[in-house]
């Protein structure tokens, strides 16, 4: 996948309809020092962004695989576009997000947003809770999120439990 004409292309789309956006996923998991090989693009922005992004995405020849108010995800024949998930969060959470976001310098010398390793770690729980089968690499991200310096512990507990995934949060606290 190209990743960098991808995200370029993303990138234009929002940026002109004034829209925040950041890389999530694995991408951002790099830009805290976790490489792992990843197979697809994800970025989070603005709900209000939706309905645009998901015609931009359809004009591109991207089908889509799933779509809620939350997420979505499209895949293009064309390896080189490949799979771009994009998530969705409301005003006050965009707010919150986009605010702690940190500038990382990334492919072409460009320079992109990360949310930061709370709110990535929010976005792990999330997934957890609702898809189970991504429980153990989504705890070994997390794991490794958590060992960032600076990370408010009590934020990521409260994500966890309000995820009613405390448990988790318990087993991850004990080893780190």
């Amino acid at each position: 996948m190209d990743f960098g004409g991808v995200l370029d292309r993303l990138a234009a789309h929002l940026t002109e309809r004034n829209r925040r956006w950041a890389l999530a996923g694995g991408l951002a998991i790099q830009a805290y020092g976790l490489v792992r090989s990843t197979q697809d693009l994800d970025l989070v922005t603005e709900a209000v962004a939706q309905p645009h992004l998901l015609a931009f995405m359809d004009s591109l020849g991207y089908e889509r695989l799933n779509v809620s108010s939350g997420f979505s995800n499209h895949v293009h024949a064309d390896s080189i576009l490949g799979r771009v998930d994009l998530i969705y969060v409301d005003s006050p959470t965009a707010d919150r997000l986009f605010a702690a976001c940190r500038s990382v310098p990334w492919m072409g010398g460009r320079s992109v947003l990360v949310p930061s390793a709370e709110h990535l770690i929010a976005m792990k729980v999330h997934a957890m809770k609702n898809d189970p089968s991504r429980t153990f690499s989504e705890m070994a991200d997390i794991q490794f999120l958590m060992t960032s310096t600076g990370v408010d512990r009590a934020s990521v507990r409260r994500y966890f439990e309000g995820a009613g995934l405390l448990e988790r949060y318990d087993e991850l606290a004990r080893i780190i």
